[in-house]
């Protein structure tokens, strides 16, 4: 009788146990299908009281508006200045046009944001804006090394020029960084949102980032994205190494030019393209590379400034500083303008 009693009192611990590990399951079942089922998320507040709200909102509008004008103008002076219809001045149309992608996917919500006091943004939403956004940044590193390329040509092997840099090869160049950046786009974005994301909702920064997404992921499967983007960095890597050889040689050149004005010429369309490069380059790999230990809410947001507003709204200012051709052909789109006005 005691060894029937012990029996049936371990199998009622047995089936205690059982019913509790189920249960236990079921929870995690639970939790997972009500993290995966994310529907929003809530962007960084860049302020609490509304006086400071307003001023961020007048700053990105500020900035947006001259992004959008800077680039707008050059893209019309070189689309209706026919003495602008060379390879440079096609890349650098191409360049505005990536920045002008750049910049609106992702300070447009920032400012709505900010004038109607919300954080919120749509899953949906996170995910074109993440798309976009890479689409864009990668198009536009590509295309910043190619410019380089097209420099170097241009300085170390002018003969060479004309029959390197057809028509042809100039938009096949130029549709390889554009479908690089639908590659990248689409491949990053599959990746990040086929993840579990389990770590709430908050996204600490303006838009939304990738490292600030895999923050909120609860699976290992999160790896096969930090993979990919240490591989799309390593290229970034290898064609900024790319730049900087290019205007190594074409730095050699220019100390050769017997010419004071040609230094001056050189110099005033390289250094330039070189500066706005390195501070996309090294910003924007510092954002996806740093370790967790530092990354503070405050350098997340400079570094995030510094390579996904800075460059889109000073690289028309940049180009156009020192280039009297671009700025001979702003001048008539500014002229027309105004005449048509009258």
């Amino acid at each position: 009788m005691g060894l029937n009693r012990d029996l049936q009192q371990l199998l009622c611990t047995t089936a205690q146990e059982s019913q509790k590990e189920q249960m236990s399951n079921s929870s995690s079942i639970i939790e997972f299908l009500l993290s995966s089922s994310i529907t929003e998320f809530l962007l960084l507040a860049f302020a609490d009281t509304r006086e400071l709200q307003l001023l961020h909102f007048w700053l990105f509008l500020g900035i947006y508006l001259a992004a959008l004008l800077g680039n707008g103008l050059i893209i019309t002076a070189i689309a209706c200045d026919h003495r602008l219809h060379t390879p440079m001045y096609f890349f650098l149309l191409n360049l505005s046009l990536l920045d002008l992608g750049s910049v609106s996917s992702t300070l447009p919500k920032s400012v709505a944001n900010s004038l109607w006091d919300t954080r919120i943004i749509s899953y949906y939403g996170c995910a074109a804006q993440v798309s976009m956004f890479v689409l864009f940044v990668t198009g536009e590193f590509y295309l910043l090394t190619i410019t380089a390329y097209d420099r170097y040509l241009a300085i170390c092997r002018p003969l060479h020029y004309g029959t390197l840099l057809g028509s042809r090869a100039c938009v096949k160049m130029a549709a390889a960084a554009w479908g690089s950046g639908v590659l990248h786009g689409l491949l990053h974005t599959a990746n990040t949102f086929s993840l579990p994301l389990c770590q709430g909702s908050t996204i600490d920064q303006f838009f939304c980032e990738l490292p600030q997404l895999l923050k909120l992921t609860c699976s290992d499967d999160y790896l096969r994205e930090v993979g990919l983007l240490v591989f799309s960095l390593a290229l970034a890597f290898v064609g900024f190494i790319f730049i900087v050889l290019c205007y190594v040689q074409i730095f050699r050149a220019v100390l050769r030019i017997p010419s004071e004005q040609g230094w001056h010429k050189a110099f005033a369309t390289c250094l330039p393209h070189l500066a706005g490069a390195s501070l996309f380059v090294s910003t924007g790999m510092f954002a996806y590379l740093k370790p967790s230990s530092i990354s503070l809410p405050s350098l997340d947001l400079v570094v995030a400034v510094l390579y996904s507003v800075v460059p889109p709204a000073f690289n028309p200012l940049i180009c156009s500083m020192r280039n009297q051709e671009l700025r001979d052909g702003l001048r008539e789109v500014v002229q027309w303008v105004h005449l048509q006005q009258q």
